[in-house]
């Protein structure tokens, strides 16, 4: 038995021997490890095909594609003549209003113009097209400009009750959520978030311990190996998780 263990010692040096260093040193859990590495920010679902081909930056809470290497230029020729090239602009934050259409398009007008004002298009009013425009500091226009954004009109359903969702930067997000809540007055959280961001390192050290040689300890979940840790990212990377996320204006009904 002595003997068999050592031929057992020996034959596991061989074999990591055979693997190259990268192999080697790769987390045994990659889910596990991705969502350690996102604690601080979030990563796109695009993210492994950019951190191969980009230059990333760690900006508003997300992990970003800056400026291209080597070796993007002829995957994105590839894309243009044979198939597409997408943009992923999901880092963009959507801020939603819910109301009375005509309360909502009333305090609107305070901050955008109402020379090119697309917010009272009847195309995109009805919630056809998608429009854009530059919103301004209340009472401000044409000065104190706050940036551009787009926005979409959920289609009427035969009710006074309307939804928008306007799409910012979120560079921006901040300065116009602030914007928004003073011109509708909604000081008062409608919600408390208490929901979990993502899995934290402890939880996280529970279900996947590596040790020094390698080897995956036992976990200590029911499902034992099958187990995966659930990736948990709760709103965007610029707003903490346990923060509120949704006002409410008592008076007007209005809420964002």
């Amino acid at each position: 038995s002595k003997k068999q263990a050592e031929k057992a010692v020996h034959q596991k040096k061989e074999q990591s021997k055979t693997k190259c260093r990268k192999a080697r040193r790769r987390h045994i859990n990659l889910v596990a490890e991705f969502n350690h590495r996102q604690r601080k920010n979030i990563w796109l679902e695009t993210h492994i095909w950019h951190a191969k081909r980009f230059h990333m930056v760690k900006k508003w809470g997300y992990c970003l594609g800056n400026s291209p290497t080597e070796k993007s230029y002829r995957a994105c020729y590839r894309a243009m003549t044979k198939h597409c090239l997408l943009q992923d602009l999901s880092y963009y934050c959507c801020l939603e209003l819910k109301g009375k259409e005509n309360e909502l398009l009333k305090q609107l007008a305070r901050i955008c113009s109402i020379d090119t004002g697309k917010i009272y298009l009847a195309s995109c009013l009805s919630g056809r097209f998608e429009g854009s425009l530059n919103l301004y500091r209340a009472d401000r226009y044409p000065e104190d400009m706050l940036g551009p954004v787009t926005f979409i009109w959920k289609p009427r359903d035969g009710s006074e009750n309307r939804q928008l969702w306007i799409w910012v930067h979120p560079a921006l997000k901040q300065d116009i959520l602030r914007e928004l809540k003073a011109i509708f007055q909604c000081s008062e959280p409608e919600e408390i978030c208490i929901t979990e961001p993502v899995t934290t390192s402890i939880q996280e050290e529970k279900q996947v311990e590596v040790m020094s040689l390698g080897n995956k300890r036992k976990k200590e979940d029911k499902e034992g190996e099958k187990a995966v840790p659930v990736k948990k990212i709760i709103g965007d990377g610029t707003r903490d998780p346990f923060q509120p996320y949704s006002w409410i204006a008592r008076t007007t009904g209005i809420a964002i």
